[in-house]
């Protein structure tokens, strides 16, 4: 990164171990959602510079491989030291980048960075050789890297998704050319030097900025990238998906989710009702992860919706820099404008907006900013529009249910199938519910309670393959079975 003739900050592509301008000169505007206003420049790489990383990370996988898992485990440890010496750093980046909260980056999101490369640092040290004797041989089954991964990640979780990729990746063997999005692009670029400040081998780790239809696109389709891990909609992932497949590289894809929130009667009111506040509008709604359909036990639904609307008019929304504010700015103001247009839409199919519904202005330093008021909306069937697709954005629909049979039943009643959140002190009920929910990842009494070691992934349209402990490991080499007979 550096500053251009124009004084504009440049942020360019990390390949090989230095920061390159995109071959064809095309630079993309990055503007700070909570003030609207272009603040940097992001390198559009074409197919040319991707080639240019792939051809590094090719060149850097031989020796990058055959180091031992202590001289591997050792990089991805002074990398996690180097994202936290520079901490704040980062955290700010991340919400002018991104809009979010400065408190969130910097309490959850930049710690969680350093964990992903510390964490598989050691999880490597676990990995072990399969062998099965028989009287005609002996079978040794050793997993090896592919040579060289491509990631791409999304914008809601910029620098805690994209270490998420690259750290397993990396611990496994393989060689990363990564492409954050172009939405939020800065704190990558960071990571980037970080690399060289610890001395990370050139070519180990490539970050080659620009567009989904541009950089992702040849990204995807070069025949040097041998498995592709992606996190981002649904829709996008399906044409990854077309791309890759006849190209038979193995795919990992997160995508997209519905998620509901099943509160019932019997639920410690108290905690439920903070973390449902949370869950609903934690970055702004913006993660992949929040409960955005909350389904009541009908005895308790006025009383919950009483008190959960006290909270929401409560909630503070404005400059993410300031620590008193609950909610900070959307990610784009294209994003915003969806949001708002999903809000009308719910109100065309007889939802009442009970909170929000509307844009803020936000007086200062953020007057031109994107901020959506945190939204609330009641009388809408499972079927409408509102309640099956995805809105990414400060929005939550609730509806009661009648018992655990109907609760589940319109917890599943969406293409998609990531989480789900279960409110209730009665354990057989918890289990039963949990184990006929369609998600990949249920919460009982709790939101957001990561154990790294722990599978995580979608089903349905959310998503094909698991991430995190030793599924992401598994998934960033292959199996060779040897032989050695007798």
């Amino acid at each position: 990164m550096s500053l251009g003739a124009d004084d504009t900050l440049k942020i360019r592509s990390f390949v090989d171990g230095e920061f390159i301008d995109p071959a064809t000169g095309q630079w993309l505007d990055n503007y700070d959602p909570a003030v609207g206003e272009v603040y940097s420049q992001v390198a559009n790489s074409p197919a040319s510079d991707v080639d240019r990383a792939v051809a590094a990370a090719t060149r850097a996988s031989r020796d990058w491989s055959r180091l031992s898992v202590e001289q591997r485990a050792n990089h991805l440890l002074r990398i996690a030291e180097g994202i936290r010496s520079r901490a704040d750093e980062l955290a700010r980046a991340e919400c002018r980048d991104s809009g979010k909260p400065l408190k969130l980056a910097r309490d959850l999101e930049i710690p969680r960075a350093a964990q992903n490369f510390g964490f598989f640092a050691g999880l490597i040290h676990g990995m072990s050789t399969a062998a099965h004797d028989s009287p005609v041989g002996l079978n040794v089954t050793l997993a090896q890297p592919f040579g060289v991964g491509g990631t791409i990640s999304p914008w809601n979780l910029p620098l805690y998704l994209f270490t998420w990729k690259v750290a397993p990746a990396l611990a496994a063997g393989n060689c990363v050319v990564a492409k954050p999005s172009e939405l939020t692009p800065l704190t990558a670029a960071m990571l980037g030097e970080i690399c060289i400040e610890v001395g990370l081998p050139h070519g180990v780790l490539n970050i080659v900025q620009g567009s989904g239809q541009v950089t992702g696109q040849a990204l995807v389709e070069h025949p040097g990238i041998r498995a592709i891990s992606f996190t981002g909609g649904t829709a996008t992932g399906a044409k990854i998906a077309a791309s890759a497949a006849p190209r038979f590289k193995k795919l990992s894809l997160e995508l997209g989710g519905k998620n509901p929130n099943l509160i019932f009667a019997d639920c410690d009111f108290d905690k439920m009702l903070a973390t449902t506040f949370r869950s609903s509008f934690q970055n702004q709604g913006q993660i992949c992860l929040c409960g955005s359909r909350i389904l009541v036990e009908s005895s308790i639904y006025d009383r919950f919706m009483a008190a959960f609307l006290m909270m929401v008019h409560k909630a503070k929304v404005g400059d993410p820099l300031d620590e008193a504010n609950d909610l900070g700015a959307v990610v784009s103001q294209a994003h915003q404008q969806k949001i708002l247009s999903a809000i009308d839409t719910a109100a065309a199919e007889g939802g009442r907006i009970l909170a929000g519904g509307h844009a803020v202005s936000v007086p200062g330093r953020c007057e031109r900013g994107w901020f959506v008021a945190p939204t609330v909306i009641d009388n809408l069937d499972q079927s409408c529009c509102t309640n099956q697709r995805e809105i990414f954005g400060p929005v939550v629909t609730v509806q009661p249910f009648r018992d655990a049979d109907h609760a589940i039943e319109l917890a599943n009643a969406v293409p998609y199938g990531l989480s789900a959140t279960v409110w209730t002190a009665n354990l057989n009920r918890a289990l039963r519910v949990a184990e006929n929910i369609e998600a990949g990842v249920v919460w009982v009494n709790g939101w957001l309670i990561r154990d790294l070691r722990t599978p995580f992934g979608g089903v349905k349209e959310s998503g094909v393959g698991r991430e995190g402990g030793i599924d992401a490991l598994e998934f960033w080499t292959q199996k060779k079975n040897v032989c050695f007979c007798r």
